[in-house]
This record gives structure tokens, C-alpha cells and sequence, in this order.
């Protein structure tokens, strides 16, 4: 059972992570940080962190440290921000910390709580959808850019005492929705990061751009589609993501009107988000490698496990793959390669 006076550790200050360490620090709450850059958690500790954006601008110093080594006694609470491809080896390093009756809440793109159970213990492990969004125009100076919440939940278990205290801590950051089915939750982020963010990789384009190209929205389309049925596979109830997309709904239907819904759909998202750049677009041009594997990878692997039929979600893992390996360019040209001729 979580006390009253928890020790709270952040692990990774990006614009998520350092966002929400500042909120909890400004509410009084007893939390620390780490970056793995020296200079910048000298940063957060001496001058601290400047928010701004729509909750408001403020800045707060917060303890932070460049490695684990560095902190002292066990946390009850660990949120884990950092980029997926470190998530590993950061949960590795948190372990020692984390005290016998803690969480390790994972506030990654993507569902990694499976491979986190795997390192801290499946009793261990709280779901958390990401439903804001931030980024971070220079160390130390973080943007929180559209209002939305969290959503927390076990994997495999109803809600608790301890769920709820870990909810009412992470409010004062955003709203908070408790679950039963965070996995449905996450599985209906992931269908839409699977399709925004990774073919934003293989074609450069902001969102706008991407979406008028009618090829594209075909491909968009069947992505759900096999997402959809690899669900129904591994019993995972899809949630209607952000209240509004229905994704059984969205593929129901071989009409031509209901293909015209569908493209209508997707050119609106387009319009609506027409400037959003891919996040993992982002990354991949600071020299970092995208988060595919914990995405269309998701949807891959398991499919492979189950035996479901994943063409263009293993295409699209397979593109990425090339391009992080310098073997094939950035580009809308990327569209008119023979695997997928047929949209």
C-alpha cells in the first residue's frame, strides 16, 4: 500500500518527463529526475526548468541526476519518459530504487508494458496513455502544445487504492481516467501512432500533406485493418480512441460510400493536424532511432506469434528499418515501391 509522503523518481527529462516532474515539484510533491547528460540535469537543479504553453509558464528547480548511482533511498513511484529504444536498459537501472510496494508507471508511445513487466514484475507495472502533448525548444525550456489527460490502469487486475493515490498524484499534471481496460486504451493510441508517426518516417511529409495523397490513405486504412484483427486474436478490446474514432466502426462496411467516409475521415484528421510532424520523423533527423519497433513492430511481432496475416504493417517496419539504416531515403517516393502496388 502507497503512504501518504511518496518518493517519486522521473527517469528521462524530455519534454513529457520534464513537464511532468515540474508540475508534481511545483505542487509540493517530494520528486527528483534524471537525464543522462550531465550538463543539462545541472541545469534542471540550479536553474531549473522553464514551463510554458497552455497550463500556464513557470520555473521550478528539481533535483536531478545524470545517473541512478546518484539517488538516495528507494522510490514508492517511478514514471518512466524516456524514448522507447532506452527504455530497456533504463528500467534495468531503476530496479535497485524502486522500493518493495512501488510502481513503475511507463509514459512511452507505443505498449512496452509487457517487456517492462518482464524486468520489474508484472505486479509492479501501471498502463498509462499519454493523451498531451509537449516538446522541448532547448534544454531546460519545455512547451506543454495541446491539453488532454492521462489514462491509468493495471494490465490485469481492476483498479485499487494504489491506483487511485498514483491518479490523484499525476492530476496535478492533467486530468486523470482510470480504466480497467488500459490495454484497449493503449492498443488504440498505438493503431494511430502505427499510422501518423512511422508513415511520416517513410515519407517526410507533415500530416496535411500526407493525408491529401489518396495511396496513403488506402495504406492508412489497412494498417487498422490488420491491427483490428490481430486484436481479435490476442483478445484485446480495442477502446474508441479519444472518445470519437471507433476503429471496428471506421473499417466497417465494403460500400463505396463507406469508403468515401472513410477517406473523408482521414482527410479531416489531416486538415485538422495539417502542421503535425512525426515525433518519430523528429528523432530519426536529431540522429536517434525511431520507435517502430514498439509500434507497427508491436503489431508484427504479436502476429507472428498468433499466426494473423500483418503485410503492410511488417512493410512499413521493414521500410523504417531500411531508412534507420541509411539503405533507402526519406521520401513520398518511398509510396511507389512494388509492396504497395496494390493500393
Amino acid at each position: 500500500m502507497l503512504g501518504k509522503d511518496l518518493s517519486i523518481l522521473v527517469i528521462g527529462a524530455g519534454a513529457i518527463g520534464g513537464i511532468t516532474a515540474a508540475f508534481l515539484k511545483k505542487n509540493g510533491y517530494n520528486v527528483e529526475i534524471i537525464s543522462k547528460y550531465e550538463d543539462y540535469a545541472t541545469l534542471i537543479r540550479e536553474q531549473g526548468m522553464e514551463i510554458s504553453g497552455i497550463s500556464g509558464s513557470f520555473t521550478v528547480t528539481v533535483p536531478a541526476y545524470a545517473s541512478v548511482d546518484e539517488v538516495k533511498g528507494k522510490k514508492d513511484l517511478i514514471l518512466h519518459a524516456t524514448k522507447v529504444n532506452d527504455m530497456v536498459e533504463a528500467a534495468r537501472s531503476v530496479l535497485p530504487v524502486l522500493s518493495e510496494n512501488g510502481y513503475l508507471v511507463s509514459l512511452q508511445n507505443g505498449i512496452c508494458e509487457d517487456v517492462l513487466a518482464g524486468i520489474v514484475g508484472q505486479e509492479r507495472i501501471i498502463g498509462c496513455v499519454t493523451g498531451w502533448g509537449a516538446t522541448m525548444e532547448a534544454r531546460g525550456r519545455l512547451v506543454m502544445t495541446s491539453t488532454g489527460d492521462f489514462i491509468l490502469g493495471y494490465p490485469d487486475k481492476e483498479a485499487d487504492d494504489d491506483l487511485k493515490t498514483v491518479a490523484d498524484i499525476l492530476s496535478r499534471v492533467v486530468p486523470v481516467r482510470i480504466s480497467d481496460n488500459i490495454m484497449g486504451h493503449l492498443y488504440s493510441k498505438l493503431i494511430i501512432n502505427a499510422n501518423i508517426t512511422s508513415l511520416g518516417v517513410i515519407c517526410g511529409l507533415d500530416l496535411g500533406k500526407m493525408l491529401a495523397i489518396k495511396k496513403i490513405r488506402n495504406i492508412f486504412i489497412e494498417v487498422i485493418r490488420e491491427a483490428v484483427s490481430l486484436a481479435d486474436k490476442i483478445n484485446i478490446k480495442i477502446e474508441v480512441f479519444g472518445g470519437r474514432l471507433d476503429f471496428r466502426k471506421f473499417i466497417s462496411g465494403n460500400s463505396i460510400l463507406a469508403d468515401f467516409r472513410r477517406h473523408m475521415l482521414i482527410r479531416i484528421i489531416g486538415f485538422k493536424y495539417r502542421r503535425l510532424k512525426s515525433s518519430s520523423l523528429q528523432s530519426f533527423e536529431r540522429g536517434k532511432p525511431t520507435e517502430v519497433d514498439f509500434l507497427n513492430g508491436y503489431i508484427v511481432r504479436n502476429a507472428e506469434k498468433t499466426g494473423v496475416d500483418v503485410p503492410v504493417n511488417r512493410a512499413i517496419l521493414n521500410m523504417i528499418h531500411e531508412i534507420e539504416q541509411g539503405r533507402r531515403k526519406i521520401s513520398p517516393d518511398n509510396f511507389d515501391d512494388p509492396v504497395f502496388d496494390r493500393f
